[in-house]
């Protein structure tokens, strides 16, 4: 599964020149490797080709990929990537264990924060960025670049912030800045999802490995103005899938790579970064593990936090790993000599050093307020964005927190009112484990454990918490969001008075991160980068920063220590790893229909394509913009892909559109929507 928490880093410089030999690179699509896919696969794409595919591909904003899959605004994606919607939309009805299928349009049920944006526009705007920081250092250039990025956002969306979101991105670290703008669909409705156990058949056992029988598809709807929305870019299904050897495409979404991050970066990283999340994820799965031992309802309500948590913990494992290998930092030391041989000055890298020298002293505290570590909590979070929403909107938009901006507060707002449930002994358990860290990490006589929990333990202060909230109850965050700053102070919700009392203290810290760390790095990488574009220009791709990219590859299997790993499972296989308990044990459905299931039907498929967290969903398409499979996962081996991509061995998972077929059909008698994906 890689819906991944964040990419890593450490793209070898000296692979750089073998790109054009080997199937390297998340492309961004005004930049595709267009002699490379002629010289290889004999494939030419023009420009009606990538509008099309630019068009046809969708993000989820909260992490995911996915595409249009019909004309009436159909998105196929994983049903790891709308797990979050069917629980919050589960309760007396589990269908996250039970499934869901909207058999007619009226049965679709609006996610309450999910949101799709499609990418419509690419525009340079280096310039204008260049000239706003031109000889501003730290403090002053953060705010800056951040207040250009404000101008540019707002003046793109304009007025109809509704319906468009404008991002400015950052890519080549700082050698080359980009304006997208999106169509943003804000109702999004659950179509399908199938069953807890076809979607997540082996669990975290078989989590990043191969060979796979999942059935890790989920389906949306895009709808605007009550209806299904039109469009006319979409990529229908071809259950005939890809060949051996055959041109593959994956268009999606990578999160965040850093493989040209320095030795500096790369040590605290693997010293202490890595370590810290690692531990920080193996104690919270311990945590929700055992609340899911009081019985079925709570197994129920933690079950997606559960899930993502083994994930994010497997995922922080294997980089952390891999950034022990002495052989990846000898290379990466190298190839950071010959750099700075190339530059005037070592001044960049020193000043990215001493960035980081800050950013340990200040990490810990960084991470339990401003990424709110020590209030694992949901009525904490939307009690932050109430304080935060009454206070950044009194300021101009460009000097407001960037998520605060007007080109992201119909988000911030979606999220505060969202329907989904919450559960208060759930809430109380998460608080109780969070503040407990809270106190572990800086100490019980620490001003911010004082100020927290006074002399209350953080069992007690939870339950205080909890009980006497209540922002469970969306007809008073309603009225704490339109009332603004007055309503804010007149507050004595628990939440919302912790909120505030915390914020100056969060606020202190993030404050030192950007202009002690980020400003100088952000600095220094753009130095680094006039050097490494001096020298590679765009010939190469820059990080992932989930944004739209193009990679392409082949179905191809591994030798994996003297054995040859086949591209492709087939449907028989599932039946026969079941073990008759989780989490190797397919659904009832599954078993009742197996007699009517061709067994030889291939199910998850591999690719070379090189993807990251962020990708879940994406489509693997064919030189015609036909769908054959659904990346889904990586192997074990794509935990250095987060650091460089090595064909041999690092693998793209998909679903096989024939298996999607054949469970839609035979399974969920949901022939109607295999009919609309393939455009019958």
């Amino acid at each position: 599964m890689i819906f991944d928490p964040r990419g890593w880093c450490a793209l070898v410089l000296s692979l750089f020149a073998a790109t054009a030999s080997a199937a390297e690179g998340m492309w961004t699509l005004d930049n595709l490797p267009l002699a490379q896919l002629k010289a290889k696969y004999g494939f030419e794409p023009d420009a009606k080709w990538v509008d099309h595919v630019m068009k046809a591909s969708v993000r989820l904003a909260d992490g995911c990929s996915g595409s249009f899959v019909s004309k009436d605004g159909l998105v196929l994606t994983n049903a790891h990537c709308v797990l979050s919607c069917v629980q919050d939309l589960s309760g007396k009805k589990d269908w996250v264990n039970d499934g869901f299928v909207a058999r007619k349009r009226e049965e679709e049920v609006a996610c309450p924060t999910m949101e799709l944006n499609r990418l419509e526009q690419i525009t340079d705007v280096t310039d204008q960025i260049r000239a706003a920081t031109a000889g501003k250092q730290g403090e002053d250039y953060v705010d800056a670049k951040q207040a250009a990025q404000a101008k540019l956002e707002s003046d793109c969306t304009g007025k109809d912030a509704a319906h468009t979101r404008c991002d400015v991105v950052e890519l080549y670290d700082g050698g080359k800045f980009d304006l997208y703008r999106y169509h943003r669909f804000q109702d999004v409705r659950l179509v399908f999802w199938p069953e807890y156990r076809a979607a997540f058949f082996g669990g975290d056992p078989d989590n990043f490995s191969f060979p796979r029988y999942n059935l890790d598809m989920g389906m949306l709807r895009a709808y605007e103005n009550g209806k299904p929305a039109k469009v006319k870019d979409f990529f229908p299904l071809n259950p005939a899938g890809a060949k051996p050897g055959e041109l593959t495409m994956v268009t999606g979404h990578p999160g965040s790579t850093d493989r040209q991050l320095t030795m500096a970066q790369l040590e605290g990283l693997r010293d202490y970064r890595l370590i810290d999340m690692a531990l920080y994820m193996a104690e919270r799965r311990a945590m929700l593990a055992q609340y899911s031992r009081i019985g079925a309802e709570a197994a129920r309500q933690a079950q997606t936090d559960l899930t993502f948590t083994a994930n994010s913990l497997k995922v922080y494992r294997g980089q952390l790993e891999a950034l022990h290998d002495p052989a990846v930092f000898a290379r990466k030391q190298q190839d950071e000599q010959a750099l700075r041989a190339a530059a005037a000055s070592d001044a960049p890298w020193e000043a990215v050093a001493q960035a980081e020298r800050v950013r340990r002293n200040h990490y810990i505290r960084y991470m339990m307020l401003e990424r709110r570590q020590a209030f694992y909590s949901d009525e904490f979070r939307i009690a932050r964005e109430l304080v935060r929403h009454a206070d950044e909107m009194a300021k101009p938009n460009a000097s407001r927190l960037p998520e605060y901006q007007d080109s992201a507060l119909p988000r911030i707002e979606q999220r505060v009112m969202s329907k989904a449930p919450i559960y208060p002994e759930y809430e109380k358990a998460k608080l109780t484990w969070s503040l407990t860290k809270l106190r572990e990490a800086v100490g019980p006589d620490d001003p911010l454990v004082m100020l927290v929990l006074g002399k209350e333990s953080p069992a007690q202060l939870a339950a205080e918490l909890v009980d006497h909230s209540e922002l469970a109850d969306l007809s008073v965050r309603k009225k704490l969001w339109n009332g603004g700053a007055a309503a804010i102070a007149a507050s004595k919700d628990p939440f919302i008075e912790l909120a505030r009392a915390v914020d100056a203290p969060s606020r202190a810290v993030r404050k030192t991160m950007e202009a002690d760390v980020d400003g100088p790095e952000e600095r220094a990488a753009e130095e680094i980068a006039k050097v490494r574009f001096d020298k590679y220009g765009t010939s190469v791709y820059p990080d992932a920063t989930f944004t739209l990219r193009l990679s392409y590859g082949e179905v191809k299997g591994w030798d994996e220590d003297g054995h040859e790993v086949a591209p492709y499972t087939q449907m028989e296989g599932a039946f026969a790893r079941q073990t008759g308990s989780d989490p190797f044990l397919l659904p009832k459905s599954w078993n009742a229909a197996k007699d009517k299931l061709d067994l030889s039907t291939p199910f998850d498929f591999v690719t070379t394509n090189d993807i990251i967290g962020g990708n879940s969903g994406s489509p693997v398409i064919n030189r015609d913009a036909q769908i054959v499979g659904l990346a889904f996962d990586g192997n074990q081996h794509s935990f250095g892909g987060a650091y460089w991509f090595d064909e041999r061995l690092n693998r793209c998972v998909a679903v096989h559109p024939a298996a999607i077929a054949e469970a839609l059909s035979k399974i969920y008698d949901a022939g109607a929507l295999l009919k609309e994906m393939e455009g019958r």
